[in-house]
């Protein structure tokens, strides 16, 4: 049965490298053997020419820029490939996060914006030029750091980031083809996303949403019947509720939410029907009336912790929605939170290990590509998991195949290639080219500043 299972397993894994070949339709061969070199590399890639010492790199290393830069993909054909290839076990709940590709010294790289960065600063703030990214991945209830991301998405900075990412949940929705009887997938946000925007975007997408919210922010419920024989117009909101923020109101006693006893949190009874007061600014500068955006209010407090720590306990705040007539499910709402986390590591292993951000390409659509094959090259360590034998290190511990981090699956990802083989064709000729004509000057590239969005 092992033995069966292992090569259900490694068939996946070929039909997968199969797929993404088909995807690649120009400089095909150099594009796949790079993705090879990724993932056979010792450690943390570093510099993208050292790529083509590696034995399954069979080209020149001036291949691997020119792969870059001439090279073709077919990336509706890619999301389709991610889509068929995520995990079937798993629960239809996606986190949704961006990161940024610092490049604040490309003067001659296009469509560059400024972004936040958490590390890297610029004149003494946390802000970087460069490009931005918007990933999605799937998540799963295991205590590891393991995601299965499904599409990776540039975002201009003329663009709104809020309607792009709209876009992108409603496309992958729509790959996704969920029948009638099948669950309606979650799609979770950080605090960095605008809750109601969202909301309207998505409002006829058959999708889910949890935004983490501040705890600052007031919310209010439906106004109370109007009383016979008032004069004026009709209220649009009622009294202040008292999610996130208690606020002085009317007589009227609030209604309370008694917590419920959990393990290690507590769900409170959502406050539904509640909506925010919009202001006539920013997404609705331009609107004669701005619209009564109603959802979910969930409060998510925290019983004890596991240890006896010195943190203080914080209360969370979601923002969910979904579509008619259902209704949150508190336990899948805060899981699914917590578990969004799991996208930073795997942004952290693309950029440390993969080496996401190491090249310094200078137009966005060579990073695009390049960004394709970081993402197709984590899903094949995922595919691999469990088919790798642990080559671990004196000072780790001994680990079960199934259960290896993503670097543990990479390091031994070499030994595994001789197995699957490669679809690319041999290289035709090692002699290198002529190269530029001696004496022919190169004009001077065109400056692209930063673009900066207006307040």
């Amino acid at each position: 049965m092992r033995e069966q299972a292992d090569g259900d397993q490694i068939e996946a894994l070929r039909e997968y490298r199969s797929g993404f070949y088909d995807c690649l339709t120009g400089w095909a061969d150099a594009l796949f053997e790079l993705t090879d070199a990724l993932l056979a590399a010792p450690g943390p890639v570093g510099s993208i020419p050292a790529l083509s010492l590696e034995p399954v790199f069979r080209r020149s290393h001036g291949s691997l820029y020119k792969a870059l830069a001439r090279g073709v993909l077919d990336v509706e054909r890619a999301r389709e490939l991610q889509v068929r290839s995520r995990p079937a076990d798993w629960p239809p709940v996606f986190a949704v996060d961006t990161s940024s590709w610092p490049r604040c010294d490309a003067e001659t790289s296009p469509e560059r914006g400024f972004y936040h960065h958490p590390s890297r600063h610029s004149a003494g703030k946390p802000i970087v030029a460069g490009w931005n990214y918007s990933w999605i991945a799937q998540l799963n209830w295991s205590r590891d750091s393991w995601t299965a991301p499904v599409d990776i998405t540039r975002i201009p900075p003329q663009d709104d980031t809020g309607q792009a990412t709209a876009d992108q949940v409603r496309n992958l929705v729509n790959r996704l083809r969920p029948a009638a009887g099948d669950p309606v997938p979650l799609f979770v946000f950080d605090a960095g996303y605008d809750p109601i925007a969202l909301t309207v975007d998505l409002a006829e997408v058959r999708a889910q949403i949890a935004v983490r919210i501040r705890d600052d922010r007031v919310f209010y419920a439906d106004p109370p019947p109007r009383e016979p024989g008032t004069k004026g117009g009709h209220r649009d909101t009622g009294w202040p509720s008292d999610s996130p923020t208690p606020r002085p109101g009317p007589p009227q006693t609030p209604p309370t939410w008694p917590r419920i006893p959990a393990t290690d949190e507590s769900r409170s009874p959502p406050g539904m029907g509640l909506h925010p007061k919009l202001a006539r600014r920013g997404r609705w500068a331009n609107t004669t009336r701005t619209p009564i955006v109603t959802g979910t209010v969930i409060r998510i407090e925290v019983e004890h912790l596991p240890k006896p720590t010195g943190r203080a306990k914080k209360t969370l705040w979601l923002w969910w929605t979904g579509p008619t007539g259902t209704t949150p499910d508190l336990d899948l709402s805060w899981r699914a939170y917590i578990h969004r986390f799991d996208i930073e590591h795997t942004l952290r292993f693309a950029k440390n290990t993969l080496g996401w951000t190491t090249p310094a390409l200078r137009t966005p659509e060579q990073a695009d590509r390049w960004s394709w094959l970081i993402l197709t090259s984590y899903t094949q360590l995922r595919l691999a998991r469990g088919l790798i034998t642990d080559l671990r290190l004196p000072w780790e511990r001994p680990r079960d195949p199934a259960k290896l981090t993503p670097t543990r699956v990479r390091r031994g990802f070499r030994r595994l290639t001789t197995t699957l083989g490669s679809p690319a064709s041999p290289p035709k000729s090692h002699t290198p080219g002529p190269g530029r004509p001696q004496g022919t000057p190169r004009p001077p590239r065109t400056r692209c500043p930063a673009i900066k969005k207006a307040a």
